[in-house]
């Protein structure tokens, strides 16, 4: 007998292996629960030591002021206060919660509902509009972590963020993410972007400065009020757009507070002294008692005259310079002890940061050669004395003047009014390049001279600094001085880490040669070459010119200041087309000088009449060194 078998059921009525893939998934789950545990623990091994991260971390930073206290620079990482939470101003959080994180205080680290809304409107943009991200995991990232974009950073944000949540309250993680997060310009915190864009603390600010503030992080850089005020007021009355929406303000308050910021905006000036702040920091960094610590350093600056030196550098060169193919500049001024009261490297930091009134080496031209006429004076001769403007021939080399005639016999007074180049060239000649070369050195110029005659045409390049200060013996009665510009070092609290002291180098003119020398430079003003920058007051000067009109100088003071201003073209390829020093660098020279002296009584100049007094028996003056030739050199110039 055959046995039987079962008959097999439909397909359709087969039972589903249920355990079989509950049992699949389960062990699926495990395996990924074991994976992401050592994912985590493996990201987690070098993630930072985050006791010692939230601890306040200073870097030196330097603030740069006025004598009388306006702050118009600052260098490096700068830290304002590190305020707790009921010291801030309650409006500078509202704005960055109402901005960044509204459900800061109900979430746990992360906020799986604000990475969801970001995603969505990601996906609806087409591309990155908003981020995920909460304060904590800001904070973590910010402080913590490095900016890659890994799976591993991400974890390690995701894990810090949760460490924080777990180990700190809400307001000690806002605290810290508001005293630690960058502002842009080198500020980190709120109270240093307080200070540094509207120069109050975190403490006092407005609604509207703390919506620019808050809405600074998302793009520091491009919101920055000083960089780009119109793109930093859009963002601003954002910031103050999603206050009212939070239900943190009122529509009322938020306009107005964009009415009261955009009056603020109108009224904030631009930076100024940047190529002035270029050069202190140099010798900030010299200073050894300062290094490594936050320090305010007052300087001489008058940062009103200063404003004054680059706008009316700007407007000559962007007006009757362009015509006359200028495109550079550099004005200094100096109080007659070197104190720099003003320096302007350039028509445009934005454009060059090049420094070309401290950087720039060019040919001086005539404004060289009171050097040349200080020599003589100093050995005898007087303004009087007479000398041939004709034809001259030194080996070969046959200077002319500027005019392409000759005068004949003439007075030293005459031919440095007029800048003779002959009669310069001869009165080298006979007291010697080397007495020139030395007394120029002492006066102030640091470059190297040329050891031959065409030095008395300027034909030796200097920095437009050191000229300026040659000229400041002139200018306060015969002293070398050494252009300064930090007048005290303190740290942020006031102690005083670093003090100048001293004062001139010693006298470099006598007073006869002082005083001969004021009457012929005052000469070039009223009755010479530099007619065009003549004051309201007593004043003396030298215009300058080189060949080919690559250089245009003017040199002079009164008894209160002294300044130089020179324009050219950075390419010295390119002539400026018929620039002299009495036309463009006098009259820019005299409108410098009017701001200077903006209600300033008139007084005589230092070396004038006063001046003449003998030298003190026994005493030899600085310049004279190796002299007693002053029969000598009388005889050569023909009297």
């Amino acid at each position: 007998m055959t046995a039987r078998t079962p008959k097999q059921r439909p397909a359709a009525q087969r039972s589903f292996p249920w355990r079989r893939v509950i049992g699949a998934g389960v062990t699926a789950l495990v395996w990924a629960v074991i994976a992401l545990v050592l994912l985590v623990g493996f990201y987690a091994i070098d993630l930072p030591d985050i006791d010692q991260a939230t601890q306040n971390v200073r870097h030196p930073s330097v603030v740069l002021r006025s004598p009388e206290g306006e702050v118009f620079a600052s260098f490096g990482d700068l830290y304002g206060e590190a305020l707790d939470l009921p010291d801030i101003a309650p409006t500078i959080p509202e704005a960055v919660l109402a901005t960044e994180d509204r459900r800061f205080y109900s979430h746990v680290g992360v906020d799986p509902i604000g990475l969801a809304r970001a995603l969505f409107t990601d996906l609806r943009a087409g591309h990155m509009v908003q981020g995920g991200s909460t304060i904590t995991q800001q904070l973590a990232k910010n402080l913590f972590l490095k900016p890659e974009k890994t799976l591993k950073r991400k974890v390690q944000e995701l894990l810090v963020a949760l460490w924080l949540e777990r180990r700190l309250s809400k307001e000690r993680i806002l605290a810290l993410y508001l005293n630690r997060v960058y502002f842009g310009s080198g500020t980190y915190g709120v109270d240093a972007a307080a200070r540094r864009y509207f120069n109050v603390s975190a403490r006092k600010v407005s609604l509207y400065q703390a919506a620019a503030i808050a809405g600074l992080l998302k793009a520091p850089s491009r919101y920055s009020p000083l960089n780009n005020p119109e793109a930093g007021h859009k963002r601003t009355l954002d910031v103050l757009a999603n206050m009212v929406d939070a239900g943190m303000i009122t529509t009322a308050q938020a306009d107005i507070a964009a009415i009261e910021g955009a009056a603020s905006l109108v009224r904030r000036p631009s930076p100024t002294g940047r190529y002035f702040a270029d050069w202190i920091m140099g010798q900030v960094e010299a200073i050894g008692e300062v290094q490594g610590q936050d320090i305010v350093v007052t300087t001489t600056l008058d940062p009103k005259l200063e404003r004054s030196a680059e706008s009316l550098l700007a407007a000559t060169i962007d007006g009757p310079g362009a015509k006359a193919q200028v495109s550079q500049g550099a004005v200094v001024v100096l109080s007659p002890d070197g104190a720099v009261r003003a320096l302007t490297g350039g028509a445009d930091y934005d454009e060059s940061q090049f420094n070309r009134a401290t950087q720039a080496l060019r040919q001086p031209g005539s404004a060289f050669k009171p050097f040349i006429y200080l020599a003589a004076m100093e050995q005898g001769a007087s303004p009087d004395d007479t000398m041939l403007d004709g034809p001259i021939d030194l080996g070969g080399w046959q200077p002319t003047n500027f005019t392409g005639g000759y005068e004949g016999v003439v007075t030293l007074r005459h031919a440095l009014a007029e800048s003779i180049n002959t009669v310069a060239v001869r009165l080298i000649e006979r007291v010697g390049p080397r007495r020139v070369i030395a007394l120029a050195h002492r006066l102030g110029i640091t470059s190297d001279l040329n050891d031959n005659a065409s030095l008395a045409l300027g034909t030796s390049e200097v920095k437009p600094l050191d000229l300026v200060t040659a000229y400041a013996a002139f200018a306060n009665g015969g002293e070398a001085v050494a252009p300064y510009g930090i007048a005290e070092i303190t740290d942020r609290k006031g102690a005083v880490l670093w003090r100048r002291e001293g004062g001139g180098l010693g006298r470099v003119i006598s007073p006869p040669a002082l005083a001969k020398m004021t009457e012929l430079l005052t000469g070039v003003i009223t009755d010479g070459t530099g007619k065009a920058a003549a004051l309201d007051r007593p004043a003396a000067g030298k215009t300058g010119t080189t060949q080919d009109y690559r250089d245009a100088w003017f040199l002079g003071f009164t008894a209160d200041y002294v300044a130089g201003v020179w324009l050219g073209n950075d390419d010295q390829r390119h002539a400026m087309r018929k620039v002299t020093g009495g036309s463009l660098p006098a009259q820019l020279w005299k409108q410098v000088m009017l701001a200077a002296h903006r209600g300033l009584p008139a007084r005589p100049l230092n070396g004038g009449v006063e001046g003449q007094a003998e030298t003190p028996e026994g005493e030899t003056p600085a310049s004279n060194a190796g002299g007693g030739i002053d029969a000598l050199i009388r005889g050569l110039l023909g009297r």
